[in-house]
């Protein structure tokens, strides 16, 4: 006999809508079971079994984050199949940035009220996450919050962690003058600006033009285009450090070029961006246009169209981009290590 409380109900929890959700949503975590899970869905924590076999020092390494008010966007347009992507892309594109390749994944959401339905379909999309990244979805949970925000409203944060052999973390410390800069095409805004979107385009208001064909978008509205997911790297990354002697990774998020790329930069050098090599995806152009904004700050705010960057040497360059370009990414050079102390310059 499974729990009801017909008081906390009265109160705004619908304990049986958990239920609900939670079988609704076994189908999709099923799809990333992996070697390692140890659990069902429904227990107290998520149990995960390591493969340590070849590590000399084994080294977990996590990462949590959310999408931000990219979730008000798939509220909006009653969309909620991909956002889980984001929320998962956030952690393990991070995590993938020191080299470590992510094991498991575990989502958190918030909401209003707990519509079943709507919960397996945003835990639909983390599942997605996952599979691309090849990480279990072993465990989470959904919080039903009345009075806290409206029925629906809801958000959604992710933890991950990964492993790396500890002599094969991705620090910094070999790059050099000449290393070569490589660009992975991002596949548009991915989560982060969103705040600054909202008010370009007036998304409070739903505004009307959130719905209409943009021709500078090949016809897509620019709500659809907005709520593209976030792009995995994870796989090609992987494939990369097996055969590349990879110096430098940075996931291209909130703060742009000029936050992210010096975090994967040494003190003494500077990574030399060649503005005309990068590929501006047209959704900048419009919020640009639109919004009236500088280059500059558009380059402190968004990717621009490149979600990471990574950093050889300029001798596995060629054969950098063969693997990348091979397992799909539109991978391109955009720049190169020299000496400075601004750590990232874009000219």
């Amino acid at each position: 006999m499974k729990s009801f409380s017909e008081s906390y109900k009265a109160a705004g929890v619908d304990i049986t809508a958990g239920y609900k959700a939670v079988e609704l949503m076994k189908k999709h975590i099923a799809r990333t079971k992996k070697e390692g899970c140890l659990d069902d869905v429904g227990g107290f924590g998520g149990c995960f079994g390591l493969d340590l076999a070849g590590m000399e020092e084994p080294v977990l390494v996590s990462g949590t984050d959310g999408c931000g008010t990219k979730v008000k966007m798939a509220i909006l347009m009653d969309k909620h199949d991909t956002i889980g992507i984001d929320a998962v892309a956030m952690c393990v594109n991070d995590i993938i940035c020191c080299g470590a390749k992510p094991l498991f994944f575990l989502d958190y959401i918030a909401c209003g009220k707990n519509i079943p339905e709507k919960i397996a379909e945003i835990v639909g999309g983390v599942a997605e996450g996952c599979v691309q990244s090849g990480a279990a979805l072993i465990g989470g949970e959904t919080a039903e919050h009345p009075g806290m925000m409206p029925v629906e409203e809801y958000d959604l944060a992710g933890f991950s962690v990964g492993i790396v052999d500890k002599k094969k973390i991705i620090d910094n410390t070999r790059m050099a003058e000449g290393d070569v800069v490589i660009a992975l095409a991002s596949s548009g805004i991915h989560s982060n600006g969103f705040s600054l979107c909202r008010k370009v385009f007036n998304i409070d208001n739903n505004d009307p033009m959130l719905y209409e064909p943009c021709e500078e978008l090949g016809g897509k509205t620019i709500g659809e285009t907005l709520l593209t997911p976030t792009k995995i790297y994870v796989k090609s990354i992987l494939k990369l450090l097996e055969e590349v002697d990879v110096k430098g990774i940075s996931h291209i998020t909130g703060g742009g070029f000029y936050e992210n790329v010096p975090r994967s930069v040494p003190d003494g050098l500077c990574a030399k961006i060649d503005r005309s090599k990068v590929k501006v995806l047209p959704i900048f152009d419009v919020i640009a246009k639109v919004g009236n904004i500088p280059e500059r700050d558009m380059f402190n705010t968004y990717n621009m169209g490149v979600g990471m960057c990574v950093t050889v040497p300029a001798a596995e360059a060629d054969k950098a981009l063969e693997i990348l370009n091979g397992m799909g990414e539109d991978a391109y050079v955009i720049g190169s290590i020299i000496k400075g102390e601004e750590k990232v310059t874009i000219v």
